[in-house]
């Protein structure tokens, strides 16, 4: 495992009100893929099977989930108040597959589970964080789920096996993640020390601490 943190502390301004912030940002880098395990259809020649279809590639730095453990109760009201309006995150069922393969939403959030392809799908967990199972449905519906709990949220579809995906339920609003290169901004957050974690359904959970400047950023390198 290999973390690099440098604090870089840009000029400091004065600031018409206290509310001094600084960012945490950098990249995340992952060793190389593994294997894709060779997951068979539950339903081999069932008619609701899609042709052609792929497994999704695994080790992709925008699978990863990269949040900070605790923030001030202030600073989670401000970025709470500021998520209220956005629209749920969706899980959509597409090509044979969940689209996106990782989900992050904040404890009480919801999540849509639209099917987006000509056949019949089911979303269901097991998982203790959040059970739950929403019957098969067909292209054009959807359904939503919320998650009043912080932990990982196993998700799979029971036509066919070789569907799944995650949904990690943090208890903060200070996540993001990466872009497909691997960079990474989380919200402004107060001056402070900071539990930096990265987590990847491929390679686990890393994490460090972090120093944020009352202006400007703090720059991290993450890998594994």
């Amino acid at each position: 495992m290999r973390w690099t943190s440098i604090a870089a502390l840009l000029p400091i301004v004065a600031l018409a009100h206290p509310a001094a912030a600084g960012t945490i940002r950098g990249r995340v880098h992952l060793p190389p893929a593994p294997r894709a395990a060779e997951a068979a259809n539950a339903y081999p020649g069932n008619a609701h099977a899609m042709p052609g279809m792929h497994a999704p590639p695994r080790g992709l730095p925008a699978d990863a989930v990269v949040s900070v453990e605790r923030i001030p109760a202030a600073a989670e009201s401000a970025l709470a108040r500021a998520a209220a309006g956005a629209a749920a995150p969706q899980l959509a069922q597409k090509d044979q597959a969940f689209v996106p393969r990782v989900l992050a939403v904040a404890t009480g959030g919801a999540v849509d589970f639209p099917n987006q392809d000509p056949i019949y799908h089911n979303v269901f967990s097991l998982s203790s964080v959040r059970r739950f199972d929403l019957g098969k449905y067909p292209k054009g519906s959807s359904r939503r789920v919320t998650f009043p709990r912080a932990g990982l949220v196993n998700v799979y579809c029971d036509i066919h096996a070789s569907m799944e995906a995650f949904i990690l339920v943090l208890p903060n609003h200070a996540f993001t993640r990466p872009s497909p290169a691997g960079g990474f901004a989380l919200p402004e957050l107060p001056a402070g020390r900071y539990e930096l974690r990265v987590w990847h359904p491929d390679f686990g959970t890393t994490s460090t601490t972090v120093d944020v400047p009352a202006t400007g950023d703090a720059v991290v390198e993450a890998g594994w």
